[in-house]
């Protein structure tokens, strides 16, 4: 094993862009004026739980079903909830605000200087589509994008890791999961991979909320993505 690692995976929805803040201004502009007392960030917070709840209740060998549609099919519950009365387009057009995340203030920077040392890739739940579609609003320097579609399997499942692995040519000890969510890094861990854990105190808008500890039981341990270049040599 070297002493660095080749490549680093990287979360995207949490760890890589903000989705709080970028669904919650959606939520805004698109109801704000009908439901003016509505608590929107809670509102996000609320729709990304009953999205964990639905990705994790998928079975590992049914049909593969995307996450566009996990978002739209919990967006009704949601709404419904709360008695928020939105036509099926405003509907569908909230649910796309998920393609297009605004990436946190140092991730295209610390990417930037990631990339002259490493190849970079995702390694997300999110469906291919959506990948690329955040990538080329936030303009991110990705090498390449894996996805739990491409499996057939969301994460924490061992087919997403070992498909990128399979992809990249590498062997899981040469790769670094980078992510904001421990359950991510430490299933790649007990499958041989590194891992870094990044913390984001405003994932959900509110630091109470987030799990930023540091913990030695992953190999690095950053403050944010320039942080993390720093911890490896860039």
């Amino acid at each position: 094993m070297n002493d660095r690692p080749t490549a680093l995976l990287f979360d995207v929805q949490g760890t890589a862009t903000d989705f709080h803040s970028t669904i919650r201004r959606a939520a805004e502009q698109l109801a704000g004026d009908r439901y003016p007392d509505q608590d929107w960030s809670r509102f996000v917070n609320d729709w990304r739980t009953a999205y964990f709840t639905e990705t994790s209740r998928q079975p590992q060998d049914g049909p593969w079903v995307s996450v566009a549609s996990i978002y739209r099919r919990t967006l009704d519950t949601v709404l419904d909830s709360r008695g928020l009365h939105l036509d099926p387009i405003d509907r569908d057009t909230l649910t796309r605000a998920w393609t297009r995340l605004d990436p946190w203030p140092d991730t295209v920077a610390g990417l930037h200087r990631l990339r002259t040392r490493y190849l970079l890739a995702t390694l997300s739940n999110a469906d291919v589509s959506a990948v690329v579609e955040i990538t080329r609003h936030a303009d991110l320097p990705w090498h390449a994008v894996f996805t739990a579609e491409m499996a057939g399997a969301f994460k924490p499942d061992p087919r997403t890791y070992h498909l990128a692995a399979t992809y990249l040519g590498l062997a899981p000890a040469d790769i670094m999961m980078v992510a904001c969510h421990k359950y991510d890094i430490r299933a790649a861990a007990a499958l041989g991979f590194r891992t870094a854990f990044v913390a984001r105190p405003y994932e959900y808008g509110d630091i109470a909320l987030a799990d930023i500890e540091f913990s030695e039981e992953f190999d690095i341990n950053a403050t944010d993505f320039l942080d993390l270049a720093t911890q490896l040599g860039c």
